[in-house]
């Protein structure tokens, strides 16, 4: 389940025979020209309007902490999600106010409420409980399994710890958690088939694919601006990946 960051993204990746995709918060954010952990609800919401309006698979939401101190709080949130077409979306407990992770009673009635107004909907939504230790520097698995498995008590469709690479490690977590795992795919981390080997149920690629793309944007400007060739443009995308993506007489 890759992460697009705007409509060329999602279209694309669709076509290249995906079948779901998610949000990511910091692709997102940086299309926009902000920093993760400062886009609004209301940009996350048109966000997911305009993806959902624009691809045919369903689409998961990286919807941070579920902004719980904006009007009507999660429960809101959730709504607005649905309404925006969203098939499901997660909640986290890192909290950026504060530069640390949440109580993990405080967090699990925060999945809490968001699996009630999830679930209630005509067409529920999927719940993804994240654990963030490990892309915050806590690096404790007990707590990260203590706090998944809080998360499925909750009622949590789906738990996820991004930031484990250790097939053992993620082997373990399947086991004791016993609930559809997520797991981010990482560089130096297992590939799909060995996660799927150990029970995994799903992967994301969180920013990855923003990030690279922005790092060949990066990359191609410097050379321009540093050499003056466009060597980088000898790995552009073809033109039947466009056409394949983009040609609306062809959807």
């Amino acid at each position: 389940m890759p992460n697009p960051w705007d409509l060329g993204s999602a279209r694309l990746l669709e076509s290249l025979g995906f079948e779901a995709l998610a949000t990511t918060s910091a692709g997102f954010a940086w299309a926009i020209g902000k920093l993760d952990q400062t886009v609004t609800r209301d940009e996350l919401v048109a966000h997911v309007a305009a993806l959902t309006s624009a691809i045919s698979v369903p689409l998961n939401v990286d919807s941070e902490r579920c902004f719980p101190d904006e009007q009507g709080g999660v429960t809101r949130t959730v709504d607005l999600l649905a309404k925006a077409g969203a098939a499901g979306f997660s909640v986290e407990d890192y909290d950026p106010a504060t530069g640390g992770i949440d109580d993990v009673a405080v967090a699990a009635a925060r999945v809490a409420e968001a699996v009630e107004a999830a679930h209630r909907l005509a067409e529920p939504l999927v719940v993804t409980g994240r654990a963030e230790n490990h892309i915050r520097g806590v690096d404790d698995l007990d707590d990260t399994i203590s706090r998944l498995v809080a998360y499925r008590d909750a009622g949590a469709d789906v738990v996820y710890a991004p930031g484990l690479s250790e097939l053992g490690q993620i082997a373990w977590v399947v086991e004791a958690v016993g609930a559809p795992v997520n797991v981010l795919a990482l560089p130096h981390g297992p590939s799909t088939t060995e996660l799927a080997s150990v029970g995994v149920r799903r992967a994301s690629t969180g920013s990855a694919l923003a990030a690279s793309a922005y790092g060949a944007l990066v990359a191609g400007a410097s050379e321009l601006l540093g050499a003056g060739t466009s060597q980088y443009a000898t790995n552009r995308v073809s033109p039947e990946a466009l056409r394949s993506a983009f040609d609306e007489s062809a959807l």
